[in-house]
């Protein structure tokens, strides 16, 4: 399980680059992304194997084979950690059916990348992935808004603004902290309320995948009234 960059190709590790230049053959979710990285690395002839949430089930039988030949094999996805919000999960739980060994090659995660920039408290968070995009989505923010804890989640540029609006009917006074285009030519990091991170998009700065952290606000203990004293 092999991480990649998130944009910029000099990101990825020298343990990452050996992998992928020593295995027989590499599962990608996109082989023409996957092709323009291993041109970068210098990396030719490598059997691509296309794997993404479309084909699992027949990709899966195929690399699930090949290892049982005793061939080696990487996953990569298009950017980042493998299973990470990004196919894996299902090829996972076949490889630990079968007694089959995966390996990680740790390295570039828009989540560890947000979370280290991050000037929220991120001690302890709730990292909660992609929303649905429409059955359920309401449901989900109002579970996670519940839980009075900063949680992060994945978003893309078409649903950030409706994120917005949501999280302002459910909790207007919340902080939050978007991470966008990262590791790429026009990166930005913005922290603020939901009113300031509105009025910043609004110029148009909505391109790009987006690692949006809420900190709901803290909430205040109730006033004890004169009969709830502890009672021992």
């Amino acid at each position: 399980m092999v991480a990649t960059p998130l944009g910029n190709l000099d990101d990825i590790t020298i343990r990452a680059v050996e992998t992928l230049r020593t295995v027989e053959a590499i599962a990608c979710e996109d082989t023409r992304r996957a092709s323009i990285l291993l041109r970068h690395l210098g990396i030719a002839g490598k059997k691509l194997i296309s794997y993404h949430s479309f084909n699992e089930e027949k990709a899966i039988e195929r690399i699930t084979g090949m290892l049982e030949e005793g061939i080696d094999l990487a996953l990569i996805t298009d950017a980042g950690t493998p299973a990470v919000s990004d196919p894996g999960y299902s090829i996972l739980a076949a490889l630990n059916n079968k007694g089959l060994r995966a390996v990680p090659i740790p390295g570039p995660s828009a989540l560890s990348a947000a979370v280290s920039v991050c000037p929220l408290p991120t001690s302890s968070f709730y990292f909660a992935g992609f929303l649905p995009h429409k059955k359920g989505r309401k449901t989900r923010l109002e579970q996670l808004s519940a839980m009075q804890t900063l949680f992060v989640l994945y978003e893309s540029p078409f649903r950030i603004l409706k994120l917005l609006d949501e999280l302002e009917a459910l909790i207007p006074d919340c902080r939050i902290f978007i991470g966008r285009e990262m590791t790429k030519m026009h990166e930005e990091y913005i922290t603020g309320s939901i009113g300031e991170i509105r009025l910043h998009l609004s110029t148009g700065k909505t391109r790009g995948e987006f690692v949006v952290a809420v900190q709901p606000p803290e909430q205040k203990p109730a006033k004890r009234g004169k009969y709830d004293a502890d009672r021992h």
